[in-house]
């Protein structure tokens, strides 16, 4: 059950980057057909990567009981869902804040989270632009 949460998290997140993304465009006026196909694609790639780790975590769980190495197995198939469903959480989220500051230049609490994750990136964007 916490891996049909943790898919309709990342589902959930997807949906909300392509909306805010929208939005973004339809703001800023620069709707590109390249670029949201683009974005379709990563988030389909998005959701087949969360769908496939969770797979490894029931399959690698059950070829443990096989080898008498339940733990071990659901260990490591369970460390890789989570890390994976982490990852992508933490890069929606930025996402949809990046988007969120674009839409709404008056939200100047959002500039400076930003610029410190793109230093800690090591991607150097101005987020000082108005």
């Amino acid at each position: 059950m916490q891996y049909i949460i943790m898919f309709i998290i990342v589902v959930g997140l997807s949906l909300s980057d392509i909306l805010t993304g929208w939005i973004k465009a339809h703001i800023s006026n620069t709707y590109r057909s390249s670029i949201i196909r683009l974005g379709l694609y990563r988030k389909f790639a998005e959701w087949l990567i969360m769908g496939v780790a969770i797979g490894l975590e029931v399959g690698l769980s059950m070829l443990g009981t096989f080898y008498h190495a339940e733990e071990v197995a659901g260990f490591a198939g369970a460390f890789a869902a989570v890390s994976i469903f982490l990852y992508i959480t933490v890069m929606e989220t930025v996402s949809i804040l990046e988007n969120f500051g674009e839409i709404t230049p008056n939200a100047k609490w959002i500039k400076p989270i930003l610029k410190k994750l793109d230093k800690f990136s090591g991607k150097e964007d101005d987020y000082t632009k108005e």
